[in-house]
């Protein structure tokens, strides 16, 4: 599992043109879910982007979380995360898990969140959407899975 995260000041997810969630504050979470990913694969990486210390405390130090702060959260749906560009010049999407698999394990992510405490919004899953990302600083990390 590999998750793409990015402090915002405001982020927004549009499909066909319509809004279908926006947050203030918070963190956007591009998330990626690989062939072989397991529920705790994924358990682990949510509570872990959960309980990222990536916003500033009264020193400006990055020493509070998301719920320390407030911060919401924007959890998006992305495959492309396991595109390989190593050969050729079309990506290869064969590490990425199939759509049936990816799914449940997206949701159980989503979950997780919530089950932290944290107000999330999501895409939708597999849709075609439009990102607006407002990063904020920027700080961009990425957090991958125990395997």
């Amino acid at each position: 599992m590999r998750v793409v995260v990015q402090r915002v000041k405001r982020a927004a997810v549009r499909i066909e043109g319509r809004m279908h969630a926006e947050i203030e504050s918070g963190l956007v979470l591009l998330i990626g879910i690989a062939r072989g990913d397991t529920v705790g694969d994924v358990e682990y990486v949510a509570r872990k982007c959960a309980g990222l210390r990536i916003f500033g405390d009264e020193s400006g130090k990055m020493n509070r979380s998301a719920s320390d702060v407030g911060g919401a959260m924007l959890a998006i749906s992305q495959f492309t995360l396991y595109g390989d560009t190593r050969k050729g010049k079309r990506p290869s999407f064969t590490e990425a898990a199939p759509p049936e698999q990816a799914e449940p394990l997206y949701e159980r992510f989503v979950e997780v969140l919530r089950e932290e405490g944290l107000e999330v919004r999501t895409g939708v899953f597999g849709a075609h959407m439009a990102v607006e990302i407002h990063n904020d600083g920027p700080v961009t990390l990425i957090v991958e899975g125990k395997s």
